[in-house]
């Protein structure tokens, strides 16, 4: 009768819970294990089921690489206070740790990524290829004169560079995503999860609003220097809450790309204040998401409000993404 049950309860789609011994005989799962199946149903105990409505399909990431500018517009030193070049290796090695783990979690998605290289000394150049010669990744050089008569005439040539590859990088997306799309800069480490994971609170999150949203993976300090109101929302794995403001590492949709593509463009026709402030526009319409705790570091100055996430091990992310000599 048992057998029967548990047959029963698959067939009209429940999932059956068993308590005293922590197990789910429908799932086959321990209750501390991951219970959700991708593009289908997120389960998180005590609350229940979510049917995912909202499916992926694939997401594009891209990434904006510049191997030698410090800190952009700034004259501080990271921390760690290494070469720039140290923080774009460590940070894309985390990267392909997380589209690793992704893949053999969810092994049905398409992943593809592409790095947008704002002229890389050949040494360096040479370093990130070997890092990726087996990755489904390729490197395209930033068209700096494309965008001369697009972009207004700035102070200095590293801040035409910054909104040149900002933009390069928002046609990329644009032009060549179907589905979610994934902004990354190269001064970001990533948690082995953080893919996954934000894959995963897309599809639940999205379902459950029953509209397509934006999504940061760090969670910066100054999120918390103001008395501002947010929301809570479940996760796949953590908590996450509502923003208002991001920097320019976030993930969307091609569908959101389009609907405020005026908003993408125009953020990166002049230097504004915030560098952000025509992204951050869309943020009072669409719903923006951060974790609590973070999944990705900003590697920037330690007094930075815009970089290194609270609760943190920093030390140990930075050292477990150092590449074997």
């Amino acid at each position: 009768m048992k057998k029967i049950f548990i047959k029963l309860a698959k067939l009209l789609g429940f999932e059956i819970i068993d308590q005293n011994t922590f197990f789910s005989p429908t799932l086959d799962k321990k209750l501390n294990d991951n219970l959700s199946k991708f593009n289908e149903k997120s389960i998180i105990l005590p609350l229940g089921n979510v049917e995912i409505t909202r499916k992926v399909k694939s997401i594009l990431i891209v990434v904006r690489m510049n191997t030698d500018v410090e800190i952009w517009d700034q004259n501080k030193k990271r921390l760690f206070e290494e070469p720039k070049m140290e923080y774009s290796i460590r940070s894309i090695n985390s990267l392909i740790k997380s589209i690793k783990h992704c893949q053999n979690e969810l092994s049905k998605l398409n992943i593809n990524t592409v790095i947008i290289d704002d002229n890389s000394k050949i040494e360096n150049l040479n370093k990130i290829k070997n890092l990726i010669k087996n990755e489904n990744i390729k490197i395209i050089s930033l068209n700096h004169s494309k965008y001369e008569s697009i972009i207004k005439k700035q102070k200095s040539n590293q801040t035409f560079s910054n909104l040149a590859s900002l933009l390069q990088s928002f046609e990329y997306g644009r032009d060549n995503g179907d589905d979610l799309i994934f902004f990354a800069e190269d001064d970001y480490i990533h948690s082995e999860t953080m893919l996954k994971e934000v894959i995963l609170t897309f599809e639940r999150i999205s379902s459950q609003l029953n509209h397509d949203i934006f999504m940061c993976p760090s969670d910066y300090p100054y999120n918390y220097m103001n008395h501002e109101n947010t929301n809570i929302f479940i996760g796949s794995h953590r908590h996450w809450r509502t923003i208002d403001k991001t920097l320019c590492t976030f993930l969307t949709t091609k569908k959101l790309i389009d609907k405020y593509w005026e908003n993408f463009n125009q953020n990166c026709t002049d230097r504004h204040d915030p560098f952000e402030k025509y992204l951050n526009k869309i943020y009072q319409i669409e719903t923006c998401i951060s974790p609590l705790k973070s999944l990705s570091l900003h590697m920037t100055n330690i007094n930075s409000s815009y970089g290194l996430s609270p609760f943190i091990d920093y030390k140990k992310l930075w050292d477990d993404n150092k590449l074997n000599a």
